[in-house]
């Protein structure tokens, strides 16, 4: 049997979803299948032996597996033929740490391939093209990865089901309205939504006017980004479990000003995302890129244990301004975005944003932002007119979500979730 065969057995077999930093099988008929060794929790010894007694794979020479993850990996660059590469990592341990050593990041490769992906900027060069599905009847929003303006017409000819059967499904939110704000939990499934599920990805949440939205993600900032940030601890008095840590760190926050004149126009935004500083777009610049998931019961780090009484979430903020005479153009204040300007087409008598294509319908949601820096940066002016995120409407409850280096798949979702919320003091 080749091998080409054999891996597409062990794919029907494993069966993997996109849920978390460990991947999940269909448990029925276990006997002579490879186990997939779990990244947290305990029993990870015992598991190892039933790899090696059960995975007729699990013992090949690292050189020679490492050559054929490499060929396999190279071969599939999109999805559906990604699952491939997922299907090395769920073999057993030794194939997913050789796996995850040889694919790339978003950032290197351009392609989406594990869950931690989503959490990892995106490309430099193109962005990753995704769409957003919004369903109203139960305020849930799926983001799907890829969508080609030719197939635009497929979506009014085809159901809702069949069109998504097409691509890959990233992350999903549900919209959740309280009595003075409103939240928008995001997961890494379409079917869970519990902030203490090891699905559960971070949430949105506004203010009482819906002018102000704060973004919480579920793991703490990479160790290189300490340094430029400082932790603030706000007690607050509802804790989500018992013994069960919140995890919601604030790592952005996005602003709509006020339209006090009622004048026509789009929305104007204004982003500053903590989790990445200014000079992640600078010459030789680097964001924070995550490579693993935490563990949620990981006590090494205080601010991740549970409190008995009252449980703490966790802001990052930008070193003080006061410490520094020319902390303004610190290479460690925060990235800033902001709206790119639109220009008044006399003939349509609308404003226009050149969305390449992206976007075909007129909607007040219609976005693009670009970075917002400062002259003393030496930011180039290349990166400054550079489209970062872009977010537009192509049908009934479907948008394009087109995002790109330094941000991450789900800031970017985070961000274009804000759009939905009502304005009515914005507009």
């Amino acid at each position: 049997m080749s091998f080409k065969s054999k891996l597409k057995e062990i794919r029907d077999d494993i069966t993997p979803t996109f849920s978390m930093g460990k991947l999940q099988r269909n448990r029925t008929n276990r006997r002579g299948r490879a186990y997939i060794a779990p990244e947290l929790g305990g029993g990870s010894e015992l598991l190892s032996e039933l790899i090696e007694e059960q995975s007729p794979w699990a013992n090949l020479p690292p050189e020679l597996l490492q050559d054929v993850i490499k060929r396999v990996e190279g071969s599939e660059t999109s999805w559906p033929g990604r699952r491939d590469v997922v299907a090395c990592a769920s073999v057993c341990t030794s194939w997913r740490e050789i796996t995850k050593a040889v694919v790339k990041t978003p950032e290197q490769c351009g392609c989406i391939t594990f869950p931690i992906s989503l959490k990892q900027p995106g490309p430099r060069d193109a962005p990753i093209q995704c769409f957003i599905k919004r369903e109203r009847a139960t305020s849930t929003y799926h983001l799907y990865l890829g969508l080609s303006p030719g197939k635009y017409s497929m979506i009014h000819c085809v159901s809702f089901d069949g069109f998504c059967d097409m691509s890959k499904l990233l992350l999903a939110a549900k919209k959740i309205r309280k009595a003075t704000s409103t939240d928008f939990r995001i997961s890494f499934v379409g079917s869970d939504f519990c902030q203490t599920s090891n699905t559960y990805a971070g949430k949105l949440r506004s203010n009482f006017l819906g002018t102000k939205f704060t973004i919480y993600d579920s793991q703490p900032p990479c160790p290189g980004l300490k340094s430029n940030c400082k932790l603030q601890q706000k007690v607050r008095s509802i804790q989500v479990s018992p013994g069960v840590p919140a995890r919601n760190f604030n790592v952005a926050t996005v602003s709509y000003e006020l339209n006090v004149l009622r004048t026509r126009g789009p929305r104007r935004m204004h982003c500053i995302v903590h989790s990445i500083p200014i000079s992640a777009i600078q010459e030789g610049g680097v964001a924070p890129t995550p490579l693993e998931f935490n563990n949620p019961g990981d006590e090494q780090s205080p601010s991740l244990s549970a409190s008995k009484v009252k449980q703490p979430l966790i802001d990052f903020i930008s070193t003080s301004r006061a410490e520094s005479s020319d902390s303004i153009c610190s290479k460690m204040d925060p990235l800033v975005l902001k709206n790119k300007a639109p220009r008044w087409h006399e003939q349509l008598q609308c404003w226009c944003l050149n969305f390449k294509g992206r976007v075909t319908v007129a909607s007040v949601k219609n976005f693009q932002l670009v970075a917002a820096v400062e002259p003393c940066l030496n930011v180039p002016v290349e990166e400054q007119e550079k489209v970062i995120l872009q977010f537009g409407k192509i049908g009934k409850d479907i948008f394009t979500m087109d995002y790109r280096y330094p941000l991450s798949a789900f800031q970017a979702f985070a961000i274009c979730l804000s759009s939905f919320d009502t304005k009515p003091a914005c507009e």
